[in-house]
């Protein structure tokens, strides 16, 4: 159902760590080199367990900015889930975290998803372009839901 290939609108964008005698400093994000309609209004930092994933779903109306730096790395999944896109049905699996620092933006419709693939459990922050469940979290909230699906099309290998 979904061939491998990139996705329009999904941007991998490789971080740098910033070694010295004190440990490592890593940019995570930076205004003036992301798309206003992309910028964080806010953020939040998870932990998945080794062997753990998160999802898949999609957002109807947010774009997701992971940035996966380590401790530990992660299969991160995206499939195009968009039928009016040039890229629908295409899926893309790609391995980031600490022995590859990326960002990667998902922008809305596409379904994503990412598990610990690491020994040790793995970090994520997020800097989603839209506030979890609205101003003072009085909206639904924006995910369409697709890991307690039995038939499912969108697998994690």
């Amino acid at each position: 159902m979904f061939t491998p290939g990139p996705i329009d609108g999904v941007i991998w964008k490789p971080l740098s760590k910033f070694h010295d005698a004190r440990g490592w400093l890593c940019e995570l994000f930076r205004h003036d080199e992301l798309a206003k309609e992309f910028h964080p209004v806010m953020a939040y930092a998870s932990v998945t367990q080794p062997g753990v994933a998160r999802g898949p779903h999609e957002h109807v109306d947010q774009t997701d900015y992971f940035a996966f730096f380590g401790p530990s790395n992660f299969k991160m999944y995206v499939w195009d889930n968009r039928p009016d896109s040039k890229t629908y049905r295409n899926m893309e699996v790609k391995l980031v975290g600490d022995d590859q620092p990326m960002a990667v933006i998902v922008p809305v419709g596409v379904v994503h998803a990412y598990k610990c693939v690491g020994d040790v459990p793995g970090l994520v922050f997020n800097g989603p372009n839209r506030l979890y469940r609205g101003v003072g979290k009085k909206e639904p909230v924006d995910e369409i839901r697709h890991e307690d699906i039995v038939d499912s099309p969108y697998h994690l290998n």
